[in-house]
């Protein structure tokens, strides 16, 4: 009996165990509202876009002409800045003490020419004209002492060595007078034109080297190349800092009273886009905040799509038109912020 009907019973318990477990693990299909509402269309014919919030000069990327050493950086992310204000600086050690010796040289070089350009000096025109007063009266006592023993008749009570030797001695005299003579006048005319020349290109040159010294040093003051907001400093003292164009830019800086959007529309969408069409863009998170678009450019290059991550270095295989558009002037977005935009289209077909 208990065979007959209690394994058929423990059979029917078992499948309908089953079929409630079944129905308790199936899931539930719930509908349930997205926490934020997805972007909507704006126009009826319009083309998506993804744009990017970049400050009206675009976003500069501060570089070094040169590596070195970080010894002060003089701003931080959020500070206005001045064209030609200072941002940071390199260790100028080596460059200071090269610029003493080149400006020591200068001072010896304009001295040189100082000294030169004031020859001669005053105090040196009276001995060098009491050489030539010298000269002349020797000249004249040789010729007395020639003309007495000329004078003597009779050729037997003088010497002819002693009138070879008077006549010699007027002679010498006579040259020691024009040297005289040819020396005060060399002093008179002062410095020889080559002379002052030769010593001007030296100065030249020595301040030629100071110049290019303070060219260096400049090189090493890094400075704002236009007014704007340093919008990134990733640069310390102490750290060494490489030029040329790197991954991360050293200091990111732009003009962010007014901001732009850059939009990138994919290619195959590309023809229906048209300059000057209305836009509206969206701020991710929140699409019910909306910023009417101002037309300003298109760049008409298409150019592989960068995934928005901030890394240059990233490429998809879709290439994009980038259209620039112009935000209101107050908003509260910031610059590499993302919006989803909507562009009016040209309609299908024309």
């Amino acid at each position: 009996m208990l065979l007959k009907y209690g394994m058929p019973a423990l059979a029917v318990v078992a499948v309908s165990l089953s079929l409630l477990s079944v129905q308790r693990m199936t899931p539930k299909v719930v509908q349930a509202q997205p926490p934020l509402p997805p972007p909507t269309a704006a126009y009826a014919n319009q083309v998506g876009a993804v744009g990017l919030v970049e400050a009206a000069s675009e976003n500069i990327a501060v570089s070094l002409p040169v590596p070195g050493l970080v010894t002060r950086v003089a701003v931080k992310a959020g500070d206005a800045v001045r064209k030609g204000q200072l941002l940071f600086s390199l260790d100028d050690r080596d460059l200071r003490a090269e610029l003493a010796l080149r400006e020591t040289t200068v001072a010896l070089s304009r001295s040189k020419l100082g000294k030169l350009e004031a020859s001669p000096r005053p105090e040196e025109i009276p001995p060098a004209q009491f050489r030539v007063d010298e000269a002349k009266a020797l000249r004249e006592d040789a010729k007395v002492q020639l003309r007495l023993i000329e004078a003597v008749k009779d050729s037997r009570a003088i010497k002819q060595e002693d009138l070879l030797r008077r006549r010699r001695a007027v002679e010498s005299a006579e040259a020691r007078l024009e040297q005289a003579t040819a020396n005060l006048q060399l002093l008179k005319a002062g410095t020889w034109k080559p002379d002052l020349e030769v010593a001007r290109a030296e100065l030249r040159q020595a301040e030629a080297q100071v110049a290019r010294i303070q060219a260096d040093l400049s090189r090493l003051q890094v400075t704002a190349p236009i007014d704007g907001q340093i919008l990134q400093c990733k640069v310390r003292p102490g750290e060494f800092a490489q030029s040329g164009t790197l991954a991360q830019p050293l200091i990111l800086m732009g003009r962010v009273d007014q901001l732009h959007i850059r939009a990138d529309i994919d290619e195959k969408d590309a023809w229906r886009f048209h300059p000057g069409a209305k836009a509206t863009g969206q701020v991710r998170g929140n699409a019910s905040i909306r910023y009417p678009l101002e037309f300003v450019r298109v760049e008409p290059y298409v150019v592989p799509k960068r995934n928005l991550t901030g890394d240059s270095t990233e490429r998809v295989d879709t290439r994009v038109l980038q259209v620039l558009f112009k935000l209101p002037a107050q908003t509260s977005l910031y610059p590499g912020q993302q919006m989803d935009l909507s562009i009016e289209a040209k309609k299908e077909g024309r």
